[in-house]
């Protein structure tokens, strides 16, 4: 959907600082423009599921997005859906491959041959600088995607890393995209480091949890989803050694975040309110999706006040 496809609207309010009353893509119709529309899509683990609902509602409201940027597993989903899949496509492909709540036995059968596909993904790369190396679990995500470079894809897309040694934060539009990938959801202490043209990469999150500032200069409506932990100040609780480590890392990531909103904002932010999730609850996939709906009904509210549907 384009500014071309609108008529004269108002735009209630906007992060980006619009003055006029008239909508952004309204702005553009009267310059004779189309509107660019960017996603940023979050990391936070297995709760990047939650991203696959938003996808389906975009498709649904007949927005596609011009530009995606993603980090660490939002780098993975929005790799999939810039491919050409669909959300609804996405969810199929991420069901065949975990065992859902409302699963009956016979559902369980049928993935059999799907399901046993984990075992060598993940136990064929245990590595001394991380559990898991991300070659095998990355090639069996895209076993079935023939677009292996970023040219290819039907979605420009921009994957965020970090540079472990000079601390940079990198971002792979070009080349090959299984290596950026890689590089992008390479948690520390998880996945293993990524070595690409002699430099070390590990996790986008450390450097830029939702990378939505790579879109404002190349897109004219930007909409950010945030998938990191949520936190409950009545819960005090005393985290396991894993779960605090990666709970501090989260409390770095969503300041700096905090910090990066204060100067510059997207049009549309969607905090996902995903609850008793941690990174790597495969078994929650179906609370997941779930959970998401609510963010699904902000996303359809807050596109709305800005006229775009």
């Amino acid at each position: 959907m384009t500014g071309s496809d609108r008529s004269s609207r108002k735009d209630p309010s906007s992060n980006r600082g619009h003055e006029s009353e008239i909508s952004p893509a309204d702005l553009l119709l009267e310059k004779g423009k189309e509107m660019k529309i960017g996603l940023a899509l979050g990391g936070g683990g297995v709760r990047g599921l939650a991203h696959v609902p938003i996808l389906e509602a975009l498709d649904d409201l007949g927005i596609k997005p011009d530009i995606i940027s993603g980090t660490s597993v939002g780098a993975i989903i929005g790799a999939l859906y810039a491919s050409g899949m669909s959300g609804k496509e996405i969810r199929e492909r991420i069901s065949r491959y975990l065992i859902l709540k409302d699963d009956t036995w016979r559902d369980i059968v049928a993935k059999k041959s799907d399901l046993l596909k984990w075992i060598p993904a993940f136990s064929a790369g245990l590595s001394r600088g991380g559990f898991i190396k991300t070659q095998r679990f990355i090639e069996y995500l895209f076993s079935e995607i023939k677009k292996p470079t970023f040219e290819e894809l039907d979605i420009p897309l921009l994957v965020i890393a970090a540079d472990y040694w000079t601390a940079q934060e990198v971002v792979f539009a070009t080349g090959e995209l299984l290596p950026a990938l890689q590089a992008s959801m390479a948690v520390s202490g998880v996945f293993a480091p990524v070595s690409i043209a002699g430099r070390v990469f590990i996790d986008g999150g450390v450097v830029n949890l939702v990378p939505y500032d790579h879109l404002l200069e190349r897109a004219d409506f930007t909409i950010a989803v945030d998938v990191s932990k949520v936190r409950n100040e009545g819960d005090h609780k005393i985290p396991g050694a894993l779960e605090s480590v990666f709970g501090a890392f989260n409390i770095m990531q969503t300041s700096a975040l905090a910090e990066k909103m204060k100067h510059k904002k997207p049009d549309v932010y969607i905090q996902q309110e995903i609850q008793e999730v941690r990174m790597f609850d495969f078994g929650k996939a179906a609370d997941i999706f779930l959970q998401a709906q609510s963010a699904v009904d902000l996303l359809r509210k807050q596109l709305k006040d800005f006229d775009i549907v």
